[in-house]
């Protein structure tokens, strides 16, 4: 009687794991859509703001919905749903322009309409130089794209700067260029775009160089809002094992600015 019982329940709860499973997965792809997605960072184009090794939630709702905010990116539509412009200073996370199945993560340097120029490490933003005052050397891994070591540390020179409407970082300056990437042409963002630079600004790939260019709006996925977890000397996740020595304690659920 009792073994009959059990077989007459089976199918009844093999269902509910599966509608457990699928109620799980809808809810995960409601979040990953609508609210929050994670991402980690693989280079060093924004240090000392963001290491290589942190792991990011990048808030989805910021800006507004693209057709890039869903899993695959389905084309369904064009432009922005409930949209919100990025101000300056704004940390963000798009597609690639030239090639949108690649993630980048900058800063929002212009905004439509903005004339932008470097000269000799200084933005101009509409001709007036950003504030830029030198504070005390960065020092930790090598920011400069020399090989890693999470043991050894490096110092390299460091700057606040603070953009028009207040909000205040650091970049670094791993070397001084005479020419170009710190001496630039004047960029006229153009409606609909954004200027987007690195933080590590000799050792980014940004708005200034052709691969990259300026950023549209339909191209941006969400604003970079905490580092949830960090891991030193590049190591995967996946090695549990090196924890103990690689987690970066002191990042763990960092606000980003």
């Amino acid at each position: 009687m009792k073994v009959r019982d059990v077989k007459e329940h089976s199918p009844s709860r093999m269902s509910d794991s599966v509608r457990s499973i699928v109620y799980a997965l809808v809810i995960a792809v409601i979040i990953r859509s609508l609210l929050f997605q994670p991402f980690n960072i693989p280079s060093g184009s924004m240090e000392p703001t963001l290491l290589i090794g942190d792991y990011l939630f990048v808030s989805k709702f910021s800006y507004g919905y693209t057709h890039y905010s869903f899993p695959l990116s389905p084309p369904v539509f064009s432009g922005r749903i409930f949209p919100s412009q990025p101000n300056r200073g704004d940390i963000v996370v798009f597609r690639l322009p030239r090639d949108d199945s690649i993630d980048y993560v900058k800063r929002v340097i212009g905004v439509p309409g903005d004339r932008i120029q470097v000269k000799n490490g200084t933005v101009h933003i509409n001709d007036t130089p950003v504030v830029r005052q030198q504070i005390a050397d960065f020092i930790g891994e090598d920011p400069c794209g020399g090989r890693r070591d999470f043991n050894s540390e490096v110092r390299v020179r460091q700057w606040q700067e603070t953009l028009p409407n207040g909000v205040s970082y650091h970049t670094l300056q791993c070397t001084t260029f005479e020419g170009f990437p710190d001496t630039t042409k004047v960029y006229k963002v153009p409606p609909g775009n954004y200027f987007m630079m690195g933080d590590n600004r000799e050792n980014s790939e940004d708005s200034r160089f052709p691969d990259v260019g300026f950023v549209p709006f339909e191209n941006v996925i969400g604003r970079a809002q905490i580092i949830f977890f960090s891991l030193a000397g590049g190591d995967p996740a996946w090695q549990i094992w090196r924890w103990p020595w690689s987690v970066r304690l002191n990042r763990l659920f960092k606000i980003v600015r």
